[in-house]
C-alpha cells in the first residue's frame, strides 16, 4: 500500500490557507467568524501559516450544542478562523488521498456523490429482483461518538507518513471524544474508519448488492437465512476490528412487503417514493403558504428544497396535487 509523505509543507503554506479560506466561507459570508476573520484577513492567514510552521496551533474550546434531525445529536462548533481553514486546508490535500481508499459503495461527503447516488445504487440493485428479495437493513449504535481514536490513527497511518502531518491530525483526533459531529474534517473521519469495512463486505464477503451512507447501511440478497449469518459477521468484524456495536434496530425482511426506508426514500421493486416524514413536511408547508399572499416564483423557491426531493422518485402526481391547490383554487390569494 502507497503511503504519502511531504504533505506538511504543501499544507500550511500561504497559498493553501487563502485556497481553504476561500471554500471555508462560501455559504457563510454573512456569518460573525466570517466578518471578523475579514476585518484583517490576510494577517490572519500569514499569522495561522506561522502558528501551523512552529507548530503552536491548538483547537480552542468546542461550542456544543443540541439539534434534532430528527433525532436529538450533539453539535460541536469552533470559531471559523483559525479551525474551519485549517480543516480545508488539510483536506486540499489529503482528500484525493482518503478518496482513492473508498469504494463505490461509499456515498456520504464525498464529492460527486451523496444522497441521490446512493438512491442510484439502490435503484440499479433492485433490478435485480430474484437477488434482492431480501434486505438487511442496519447502522451504528452512537456511530460519531464511539470511534475509537487508537483504531482511526492507525487508518489514517496506512496512507500517510509525513511526521508532522500526523503530529496535527493526531492533535485535532484528541481535541475531543469520538468524532465530533460539526467538524469539518469529521465526516472524512467517519468515512475512512468504515472504508477497510467496505472492501472487506465487498471482497471478502462478496456481497454484490451492498450500498452505504455514512453508518447507514443496507445489503440486499435472495435469501433472508445468509442476510442473518452475515448479520453475524458484521457484528464480529465491528467488535473485533472497529469497536462498535450494531444498533439494536436492525432488520431483515422482505422488500416487496415493506420497502427499503433508506436516505429519505422508501425502495420497491416496481417504484420509489418520498419517504412519509419528508411527504408529511412538504404538506405542512404548502398548507401554510396556502394562507398567505405569495407569488408562484416565490411559493417554489420556499419548497424547492422538497421539489428536489421529489424529483428524484415516483412523485409526479403528489407534486401536481399540491401546485394545483396552491394556484388553482379560489381561496389561494396570489400576490399581484
Amino acid at each position: 500500500m502507497k503511503r504519502f509523505g511531504n504533505l506538511f509543507e504543501k499544507i500550511i503554506s500561504v497559498e493553501n490557507l487563502q485556497l481553504a479560506d476561500e471554500k471555508a466561507r462560501k455559504g457563510k459570508l454573512k456569518s460573525y467568524g466570517v466578518r471578523h476573520h475579514d476585518k484583517n484577513r490576510e494577517a490572519n492567514i500569514l499569522r495561522l501559516h506561522e502558528s501551523l510552521k512552529d507548530k503552536t496551533y491548538r483547537t480552542s474550546d468546542y461550542e456544543v450544542f443540541s439539534i434534532k434531525d430528527p433525532k436529538e445529536r450533539e453539535i460541536y462548533r469552533l470559531p471559523y478562523y483559525p479551525h474551519r481553514i485549517v480543516h480545508h486546508a488539510i483536506m486540499n490535500i489529503l482528500e484525493p488521498i482518503w478518496c482513492s481508499i473508498f469504494n463505490e459503495n461509499t456515498h456520504a461527503c464525498i464529492k460527486g456523490k451523496g444522497i441521490h447516488s446512493a438512491m442510484t445504487a439502490v435503484k440499479k440493485s433492485l433490478k435485480d429482483r430474484e437477488g434482492t428479495k431480501n434486505c438487511l437493513k442496519i447502522d451504528v449504535k452512537k456511530y460519531y461518538p464511539s470511534i475509537n481514536h487508537k483504531i482511526l490513527k492507525m487508518m489514517v497511518r496506512w496512507k500517510i507518513k509525513c511526521e508532522d502531518t500526523l503530529e496535527l491530525l493526531d492533535h485535532i483526533i484528541d481535541s475531543v471524544p469520538g468524532v465530533p459531529i460539526g467538524n469539518y474534517l469529521s465526516q472524512y473521519f467517519a468515512n475512512l474508519f468504515l472504508a477497510y469495512f467496505d472492501h472487506w463486505i465487498k471482497e471478502v464477503m462478496k456481497i454484490k448488492h451492498y450500498v452505504r451512507y455514512a453508518d447507514d447501511m443496507i445489503f440486499l440478497h435472495a435469501s433472508k437465512e445468509f442476510l442473518h449469518n452475515l448479520l453475524r459477521k458484521i457484528k464480529n468484524y465491528f467488535k473485533e476490528k472497529l469497536n462498535l456495536t450494531v444498533k439494536k434496530n436492525h432488520q431483515v425482511f422482505p422488500v416487496i412487503s415493506r420497502g427499503i426506508d433508506f436516505v429519505g426514500y422508501v425502495f420497491r421493486h416496481t417504484h420509489i417514493r418520498m419517504r412519509k416524514g419528508i411527504k408529511k413536511n412538504l404538506c405542512r408547508m404548502a398548507a401554510k403558504l396556502n394562507k398567505i399572499q405569495i407569488s408562484e416564483k416565490e411559493y417554489r423557491m420556499r419548497i424547492c428544497s422538497w421539489l428536489g426531493w421529489a424529483k428524484h422518485c415516483d412523485s409526479k402526481n403528489l407534486i401536481t396535487k399540491i401546485i394545483k391547490t396552491n394556484f388553482n383554487e379560489s381561496n389561494v390569494r396570489l400576490a399581484a
